[in-house]
């Protein structure tokens, strides 16, 4: 039957070439359309595979050229030509072969009054310009002054061919020869003139297609440089920007004004950050590094043309979705196991850390003798929190309020859910500007600013303590103790796990760059989970035009900017003026990161985040104190040189406000904020000088807008919940007196002395032993091992909030952290990257390296941290006991959810289509076993984000090194996002810490039921964990169900973002925006081929193009 068809289809395109007959050749073409008008595309590519679009272009050329030509048979085989030339990539090369290019060029040139015979010849000319070269060719031959003289001012008669012709004029002006012959002849002020007369003209908006097209021809030669200088020496961005501010609501105009917005944005003047150099303004010397002159940027006109959107090189997290060349196909690299990266003999001091276990057991000393004691700085006045106004029973009590069987995914979180039609909600409500309210004591708590000795009050000094203040004989530092010492007594609410004496004693130990003299208010006072989860912002339509339209208005109205300095780590200080307007900015504490403010308008500031120190890249974290603000005013805040090419703050997500006068009203809280966010790229780009010669990079826009909820108030504003290696560090204490000793084993080391001289912290966690006797002891010394890290990369600050989940959880009274204990050791290192932690980094150590691209090998001098946690592996993996599961919780700036990245040869080769060798590996499917138990525990997590493959560019990262020189197979990296869920009971809400702190002890969870479905579980621990679950109502039976641990499909892959109101457009020649969609063409040439063409007034004259062509 095929080759029937096959058979007959060529016979009809054979006889369409060959016959002169009129009605032969009407009757093939009728048939030839009533076929490909039905079905698919498919029937279209048969017909093309079978030589129809050369028997077609071949009909074309021998009736034009016969006298005279016959229109009749012209139209239909046009309208066929194009319906199958839009589906054949090749056509443009075909028409030029057979001639058939210049022979339709000819036509239209004969049918200039002649509308309708013009429009099909100008759909022809659409077709065969959708090659660039085809185009550059029809170029030459005068293709565009043609269209020229098709395209007139504003005219109600042959809209249709005028429109067609600016499609092809479109088309044309892709290649770059047309466009520079283009800018030569002035079309640009030409094609302004048109677009101007057209808009002024078509009030109704009944030709907003002819007018886009225009529109789209400027776009083309816009991507010129030369293009650019005539747009704006023809005053194209004001222009443009006038015909555009009145219709921007006006949904008709769409298709115009996105056009509008790409051009404006590819025209507007790159320029450089300003910034006096684009290195970090903090430098630290590297042992053995010779420090180079930080490179400058270059002036504006150094800059080269624009290039492709740049891929996300260091894209904080691993995404799934890689590019198949990036995956390692080689499988000796995949399966072979290299060879230690140091001398044997250095792995012995890994064995201290070890054989501590149970020696301090029998200690005579203290209950806290086998910890480290608090520093005495910290309970000298009695003040430590813990022992005034708290109990250690009190803090085990806070930490098993809820037993985590209670909370699998069942939609039985404790967390009470916002409501998510209402995403603007304020969690500061009922909020007066100047007065404060009682506590929940029912205490009168005075009003700041208006207590009698106000004036004697530094503000700034009391809700940004200096570290010295507490130990400092100064008078006036003396004043400011007392202040901060009743407001602790006073106002303080309790935090769990927090002291704040303990804090600043412990922050006065942290070393930093510019070593720090004050601290955050909210790091000393502590954080408190809100009431209520917050729901994703709701994106509004056309807030990302509304804020380019406003970047437009600044370059072409510079009158009205102030452009003020009001804060700078580059320049002298200060700068600012505490009797002016304008809001005071301040970012020199830890983890802090704000490099400038530059106040724009009253309400509105530029701000430029600082470089990881000794970098000239990674900004994207913030952290700053901004006070002097009004109650009830929105503020726009501009941050203008992120990094990232997309984040999830065009999709729902909002940074963090911690304000002070709502801490002293008792709610101590971080919350969600901001209004109008959306994140875009602007016309800042890194010098070639800086990029090392190659074009400079692109620079991002954040911009949102919060109305503070106090006037005078001092607030915190962050990029996520902050999260300091202090607070860590406290935490880490506390914890250590809140341990039931006669059941929990919990020790602090030091793994090294990171670079900048802080200690990194590893943290021991198992059970106490039954009894001293040797036996117990045996059990207590060779459990199994899970190792944990987080916090490589210092901006993902989420990491640290889902570890201290995992480290409270694993401590506490529940009866899984229990059985947790007594079933494993927990050798944990809760923040590898300590220094940049402190320094407010995104991504790197203070060497300017990215840490978790150091694990292949790791130097002990540059990467102290890296080096000896590789080194502590090595070691448990020499002696046979390696850890069971080895995770690094990481964050996730574009992607929604909860998941895991882990390594499988066989899934890489497959996904890479490599059948070497495929069938000869052999590999358990052991490593999906855990996310597949997390995706059913916990709320937050989904097994569709995870993703098992080994990539290239991803071989000197912690999941890949362990797996392959270590032999774990269940190594991963667990990535938590800055946002929220889109699945799950938590869909459609942004993650607080206390989501965050559940996902952390769920991975516990996670970590008992992965050794209950494995086949090395004991009978004693199954006989626990049934009683348990009895206990429990059987709440986690389905869980057990060893017969069905592998069973169960995986649920189709999410969508990783839900379709935005508007579309997000980084690139100025977005795919999105093409001239002619398929399906629209066709829709216009079905319409001519059963409707009466438009009214046209001007008739062919007898005799009017029948001359044949040569």
């Amino acid at each position: 039957m095929a080759e029937q068809e096959a058979s007959g289809l060529q016979v009809l395109l054979h006889t369409l070439q060959s016959s002169s007959d009129k009605e032969s050749i009407l009757t093939i073409l009728k048939v030839l359309g009533d076929l490909l008008s039905v079905g698919t595309d498919r029937r279209i590519h048969y017909m093309i595979s079978k030589g129809g679009s050369e028997a077609l272009l071949q009909t074309l050329v021998d009736t034009a050229r016969t006298a005279p030509p016959d229109y009749d048979i012209l139209l239909p085989l046009f309208r066929l030509l194009a319906k199958v030339g839009l589906r054949d990539k090749k056509i443009g090369r075909k028409a030029l072969e057979l001639e058939a290019l210049d022979v339709t060029l000819i036509l239209a040139r004969k049918n200039l009054s002649h509308g309708q015979n013009l429009l099909h010849c100008l759909w022809a000319l659409r077709v065969f310009a959708s090659s660039v070269s085809m185009g550059a060719m029809l170029g030459i031959n005068g293709a565009m002054e043609l269209l020229f003289k098709v395209i007139t001012p504003y005219t109600r008669k042959r809209t249709q061919a005028i429109r067609a012709a600016t499609e092809v004029l479109a088309a044309l002006l892709k290649s770059k020869s047309n466009g520079r012959r283009a800018v030569n002849r002035g079309y640009v002020t030409s094609l302004l003139g048109l677009h101007q007369d057209w808009h002024s003209h078509d009030t109704a908006n009944a030709y907003v297609q002819i007018r886009r097209g225009l529109l789209l021809c400027l776009r083309h030669i816009a991507a010129l440089r030369s293009g650019r200088e005539a747009f704006l020496a023809a005053q194209g961005m004001e222009i443009l920007f006038s015909t555009t501010q009145n219709c921007l609501d006006d949904k008709s105009m769409e298709p115009v004004i996105s056009v509008v917005l790409q051009i404006l944005r590819q025209c507007y003047p790159t320029s450089p950050l300003p910034l006096v150099t684009a290195s970090s303004a903090y430098a630290f010397p590297v042992p053995g590094c010779i420090t180079t002159e930080p490179p400058h940027d270059l002036p504006e006109e150094d800059f080269e043309d624009d290039g492709d959107d740049e891929v996300d090189k260091d894209s904080d997290t691993e995404d799934g979705k890689v590019e198949d060349d990036d995956l390692e196909t080689d499988v000796n690299k995949l399966s072979s196991k290299p060879g230690l990266d140091r001398p044997e003999e250095e792995l012995m001091q890994y064995e201290e850390l070890q054989s501590k276990l149970g020696d301090d057991l029998n200690s005579e000393k203290t209950q806290y003798a086998n910890h480290h004691h608090i520093p005495a700085a910290a309970s000298s006045k009695q003040h430590c929190y813990s022992k005034d106004q708290s109990s250690c029973g009190q803090e085990r009590e806070y930490a098993v309020q809820t037993s985590l069987l209670c909370r699998v995914k069942t939609g039985r979180s404790t967390v009470h859910l916002g409501s998510k039609k209402n995403p603007g909600v304020n969690l500061y409500q009922n909020v007066q500007s100047n007065s404060l309210r009682r506590d929940s004591s029912e205490s009168e708590i005075p009003d700041i600013q208006a207590s009698p000795k106000a004036d004697a009050w530094d503000v700034d000094a009391i809700f940004c303590p200096r570290m010295s203040a507490s130990f400092s004989n100064s008078t006036r530092t003396r004043e400011v103790v007392k202040v901060i010492d009743k407001l602790l007594q006073t106002h303080l609410k309790r935090v769990p796990f927090h002291d704040p004496y303990l804090y600043m004693a412990k922050a006065r130990r942290t070393s930093s760059v510019v070593d720090f003299k004050m601290m955050a208010f909210p790091d000393v006072w502590g954080h408190c989970p809100p009431p209520t989860t917050q729901p994703m912002l709701e994106r509004k339509c056309g807030v990302q035009r509304i804020r380019i339209f406003e970047d437009i208005r600044r370059l072409i109205q510079p009158s009205d900017v102030i452009n003020k300095v009001v804060f700078s780590l580059d320049e002298p200080w200060p700068l600012q003026d505490n009797a002016s307007n304008c809001l005071r900015f301040f970012s020199k504490f830890e983890s802090g990161n704000l490099r400038k403010a530059i106040q724009v308008r009253e309400f509105e500031y530029d701000l430029l985040v600082n470089a990881d120190v000794n970098s000239t890249q990674h900004q994207q974290w913030f952290y700053f104190k901004v006070s002097g603000m009004q109650a009830a005013i929105p503020y726009h805040f501009n941050i203008i040189n992120c990094e990232k090419p997309n984040s999830q703050f065009n999709y729902g997500m909002q940074p963090t406000l911690y304000s002070v006068k709502e801490a002293l009203l008792g709610k101590p809280t971080w919350i969600r904020t901001g209004h109008e966010i959306c994140y875009y790229k602007n016309h800042y780009r890194q010098s070639t000088a800086v990029a090392g010669g190659a074009s400079g990079k692109c620079y991002y826009t954040l911009t949102f807008a919060v109305t503070f909820p106090h006037s005078e108030d001092v607030c915190y504003l962050a990029y996520h919940y902050p999260y300091t290696y202090t607070a860590l560090m406290t935490h880490l204490d506390i914890l250590e007196k809140s341990v039931n000793l006669k059941e929990v084993y919990f020790r602090q080391d030091v793994l090294c002395q990171t670079l900048g001289g802080n200690p990194c912290p590893l943290v021991t966690i198992t059970a106490m032993p039954e009894s001293n006797s040797d036996e117990h002891l045996e059990q207590f010394r060779h459990r199994p091992y899970q190792v944990i890290t987080a916090r490589v990369h210092p901006g993902e600050s989420n990491a640290s909030w889902v570890m201290k989940g995992t480290l409270e959880f694993l401590v506490s009274s529940d009866p899984v952290a229990r059985l947790l204990r007594e079933n494993f050791i927990f050798k944990i290192i809760p923040m590898l990257n300590p220094d940049g932690v402190i320094n407010g980094n995104h991504r790197c150590s203070l060497s300017g390296e990215d840490l978790n691209r150091q694990w292949l090998s790791p130097s002990a001098h540059l990467q102290p941290t890296i080096y000896h946690a590789k080194g502590l592996l090595y070691h448990l993996s020499s002696i046979g006991r390696s850890p069971v599961v080895f995770c690094d919780f990481h964050g996730h700036s574009q992607k929604k959810n909860v998941f895991l990245y882990g390594c499988s040869i066989k899934e890489t080769l497959w996904q890479a289509a490599c059948t070497v060798g495929t069938s000869t590996i052999l590999e358990e499917v052991n490593y999906r076993t855990l996310p597949k138990i997390l995706d059913k525990l916990a709320p937050a997590f989904t097994m569709s984000s995870c993703s098992f493959l080994v990539e290239k560019s991803r071989a000197s990262t912690a999941r890949v090194v362990v797996w392959r020189e270590m032999g774990v197979s269940r190594s991963y990296t667990m990535e938590s996002s800055y946002c929220g869920c889109n699945q799950g009971p938590y869909q459609g809400l942004q993650f607080g810490t206390r989501e965050l702190e559940e996902m952390g002890a769920m991975f516990c969870l996670g970590l008992l039921i992965l050794e209950l479905k494995s086949a090395s579980c004991s009978h004693q621990l199954l006989a626990q964990a049934a009683t348990l679950l009895s206990a429990e109502e059987d709440a986690l039976d389905q869980h057990l169900q060893r017969c069905s641990s592998s069973s169960g499909s995986v649920p189709s892959e999410l969508e990783d973002e839900p379709a935005c109101l508007e579309e997000i457009d980084y690139s100025t020649d977005n795919s999105s925006d093409q001239e002619g969609s398929l399906s629209e063409l066709d829709r216009r040439i079905q319409e001519c081929a059963f409707n009466k063409f438009e009214g046209e007034e001007e008739e062919e004259a007898p005799g009017q193009g029948g001359e044949a062509i040569p």
